[in-house]
């Protein structure tokens, strides 16, 4: 997501932003100096183009041996300047990530910043890329299942995804032994590990053992997302000056995660089998059961494992949320949110089948299709930097508009790919097929940001974690119903794992329903991300409400955390996602 700029006021950092100040005050300094080279060299070359023939070239030796010799001694310095410039510049690139990352370890600390690594990393940009790859290998040569069957095997595996919400409110309600966080990712851990070496050891299982412990393995992935984003939550709320700062670090861990699950899993499967290569699931399941003994979070007392005020928090949470679900400015956005996805039918399946095609489809290799993937990844990083260079200030009527017919034109390239127009063009089908992949991909993103925006626009104060939560398990819910209409029409057209007669029209008809959403864009208000949308009564009750739970706290709710109170509420119910930081 693009995260917005924040004022930093801690000491620590003004100390960081001096250094990088005076940093950029020297490559300032270079990069004048080697303007300034760059200029004598101009004035030389007029000065050679417009001296008479008769004085000579100064290049051929005709002048005074008084000239050559201040020649030389201007090549000196301007030598010097384009190598401190380049190194400035070196430096400048390759030590400011880690400069970062090392500030974030000393403001926040240093077992969080390892714990967003593991879930936005490994599990999640890993794991998302390995089951996006190795799972579609493995449904497709050991399981021997069609593309439609797989599209609904899909949508099942997603489930876990739609119910988040319920995994924050168990997380922030029961604690275990004295830990609202660490037991589960200890839990999450141990449950990845077990659902895939059942199927990784289990050879060839009946197709119901494998979905459960498909499932089994994205529920904990789910699990550990809402547990950590309920800690990002916290971070944010006692360092708003870092919000931004750590909202980026998941971003870029997502992203670089990612990356690298596509390239290995491709490169795995090629080596090892689809089966063997599920095998990168390990090390997601490794790591979350050793982040929930090394993350720090101080242990609740006793007396305060169970309480009954927390439970009548979550109610009045559950209040607010059909309270604000009522108003009109909220509905109507909620409903285009699940439509936008659910109209558009995903047969992402049936392509994949035809890229490994041999006969009548692309003929890709393993290796290249995790290559593929990842470079669609990067399609996803340019979208959202057009998103945030160029529409971030539109309306939100307006970029849907745009992106939405934008999504329905860049499906034609598939159309053009699988009807092999490209060939008569003289482009072999993987290069137009990285080119599908990234513009596929790059414009999804760009849809899915102007919704990601709204959502947090429209979540009321004091529960925009579980609003936000159930906001995108709407979003989910969509992408369910849009994965199983494509199993749908896959079926209907006959599209198997060696017919694809009917392939280029399943991709017609998805083009032409993606353009369906359009009728229902009068749903989402005709504003942009600076204009309040909740009513101005609901947020002066939200916030009414808020103040009254705190003040209403009684002494036996205190815990004391590093040596200061802290009202226990509901973590996963301050979301840091707001309006300014999605931005």
């Amino acid at each position: 997501m693009i995260v917005g700029r924040m004022r930093v006021h801690s000491p620590k950092l003004d100390s960081s932003i001096n250094g990088g100040l005076s940093l950029a005050v020297e490559f300032d300094k270079s990069a004048q100096l080697t303007e300034l080279s760059l200029d004598s060299e101009s004035n030389h070359a007029l000065l050679k183009g417009s001296l008479p023939s008769h004085f000579g070239d100064p290049d051929d030796g005709h002048f005074s041996d008084d000239g050559k010799q201040e020649e030389e001694e201007e090549a000196e310095p301007k030598g010097k300047g384009r190598r401190i410039w380049s190194f400035h510049w070196l430096w400048i690139t390759w030590s400011q990530p880690f400069t970062w990352i090392i500030m974030l370890c000393r403001e926040l600390d240093v077992s969080f910043v390892f714990g967003v690594m593991v879930v936005y990393g490994v599990s999640q940009g890993v794991g998302f890329a390995t089951n996006r790859v190795a799972v579609d290998y493995y449904w497709r040569d050991v399981q021997g299942e069609q593309p439609s069957m797989v599209q609904f095997y899909r949508g099942i595996t997603w489930i876990p995804w739609d119910v988040k919400p319920l995994y924050g409110l168990l997380t922030d309600l029961l604690p275990v032994v004295g830990y609202h966080r660490r037991p589960y990712f200890v839990l999450s851990g141990v449950v990845t590990m077990v659902a895939y070496l059942v199927v990784i050891l289990g050879g060839k299982l009946h197709v119901a053992t494998v979905l459960t412990m498909f499932v089994g393995g994205s529920a904990a992935a789910a699990f550990a997302d809402v547990t950590i984003d309920a800690m990002v939550a916290t971070k944010s709320r006692q360092k708003p000056e870092l919000a931004t700062h750590i909202q980026s670090l998941c971003s870029v861990c997502s992203s670089l995660g990612g990356l690298t699950g596509y390239l290995l899993s491709g490169l795995a499967v090629h080596l090892l089998g689809s089966q063997g290569a599920l095998g990168i699931m390990l090390l997601p399941g490794v790591l979350l059961f050793v982040l929930g003994f090394v993350i720090y979070e101080p242990r609740l007392p006793h007396h305060l494992w169970y309480s009954g005020k927390i439970v009548k928090q979550m109610l009045q949470a559950c209040s607010t949320m059909f309270r604000t679900l009522m108003q009109k400015q909220v509905w109507q956005p909620t409903i285009y949110m699940y439509l936008s996805w659910a109209l558009c039918p995903d047969i992402s399946e049936g392509k994949f089948y035809w890229l490994n095609d041999k006969s009548v489809g692309a003929g890709l290799s393993e290796e290249f299709v995790g290559v593929l993937f990842a470079l669609g990844a990067v399609g996803t990083l340019l979208g959202a930097w057009v998103y945030h260079q160029y529409m971030r200030h539109w309306t939100f009527r307006s970029s849907l508009l745009c992106v939405q017919l934008l999504f329905a034109a860049s499906g034609m390239l598939d159309v053009v790919l699988v009807t092999h127009v490209n060939r008569k063009l003289q482009i072999p089908d993987y290069v137009f097929a990285v080119v599908d992949e990234a513009v596929s991909s790059g414009t999804r993103r760009i849809k899915w940001l102007p919704l990601l925006v709204l959502a947090a626009k429209i979540c009321p104060p004091g529960i925009e974690g579980t609003f936000f939560a159930f906001l995108m398990s709407v979003d989910n819910m969509g992408l369910l119903s849009s994965s199983w209409a494509g199993g749908v029409l896959l079926k209907v057209l006959g599209v198997t794992r060696s017919n694809f007669r009917y392939l280029w029209l399943a991709f017609v008809i998805r083009n032409l329903m993606r353009l369906l959403p359009l009728l229902f864009l009068h749903f989402i208000p005709n504003t942009n991300s600076d204009v309040p949308i909740l009513p101005p009564e609901l947020l002066e009750t939200s916030d009414t409400s808020d103040e009254d739970a705190s003040n209403n706290e009684g002494s036996d709710t205190k815990v004391h955390r590093d040596g200061e109170g802290e009202d226990i509420h509901l973590i996963a119910m301050q979301s840091p996602k707001t309006s300014n930081q999605v931005e």
